[in-house]
């Protein structure tokens, strides 16, 4: 390492961390510079992270947040070029700090999730008609092997708030917040429209379906987790209501290939 970079090395190190050692050399002066540096450092990103998480800050108060994010930046300093990523792991943070109030780190993971959602990587929705199309002709095997593309930037997680209420009321620092727990749990279902995050709640079976095609589930797999919760007979129409819905919000951006039949497999061995 050259002189240059292990001060620059050095100089970092004690950035980020007040109980880093000064570099050899380095008088009251500088110790007392660096110290002013720091803060006006951690002051910046403090500032970044209130942006981010605007309605979190509101809903712990302001000396609450500082607290919060002073601590998030100290125990997990920024590693990346850009400060829109200083974020990153603050709502985990906040679950632990605000242990008590589950609600934070509900709002601090949806502020985080539609922060990277908004940066994510642009698509165009499948319509109704190109549904239809891609799948005129399917027979059972080809349905339940169906799998689905999602709109980069989507995200589910299980909730106990009712975050639309809350995100509603927290958008105002004149309103009154109202923290307001679930009936009955439910999912929070992020995504993209156009450009803009937008997000609601769903059902349990519905959320359990969407986590299931974002890690590589087909259609049979979601009328197996239907069939878990709905009565048998309600299972088909649930399932393409649900199938229908999620095309009209433009979730779906295209179509893994169906798995062949096992007969028509068979058959084409047969052929050969």
């Amino acid at each position: 390492m050259t002189q240059l970079l292990r001060a620059q090395a050095d100089f970092v190190a004690c950035l980020l961390d007040e109980s880093t050692p000064l570099p050899p050399g380095w008088d009251a002066r500088r110790a007392a510079g660096i110290a002013v540096y720091r803060n006006a450092y951690r002051a910046r990103l403090i500032d970044v992270l209130r942006v981010t998480f605007e309605r979190t800050a509101r809903l712990v108060g302001e000396d609450a947040f500082v607290q919060a994010a002073a601590h998030h930046l100290i125990t997990n300093p920024p590693a990346s070029w850009t400060v829109d990523l200083a974020g990153e792991g603050f709502w985990e943070v906040c679950t632990d700090l605000f242990a008590d109030d589950a609600d934070v780190g509900e709002v601090a993971w949806l502020e985080w999730t539609m922060h990277r959602a908004f940066t994510a990587t642009d698509a165009v929705p499948m319509t109704l008609a190109d549904f239809a199309s891609a799948t005129a002709g399917f027979d059972t095997g080809q349905w339940d092997g169906l799998g689905f593309e999602l709109i980069p930037g989507t995200a589910l997680r299980a909730v106990s708030f009712d975050l639309v209420k809350l995100w509603a009321t927290l958008a105002d620092p004149l309103n009154e917040v109202e923290v307001a727990r679930l009936a009955e749990p439910k999912w929070v279902l992020l995504w993209r429209e156009g450009e803009m995050p937008v997000f609601g709640l769903v059902p349990l079976a519905e959320g359990l379906a969407l986590t299931e095609i974002l890690t590589g589930g087909s259609f049979g797999d979601v009328c197996t987790i239907l069939s878990n919760n709905v009565e048998a007979s309600q299972v088909p129409a649930a399932a393409g209501g649900m199938l229908r819905n999620w095309i009209e919000i433009g979730l779906i951006i295209g179509l893994r290939p169906a798995l062949q039949p096992t007969n028509q497999a068979n058959r084409s061995n047969d052929t050969e």
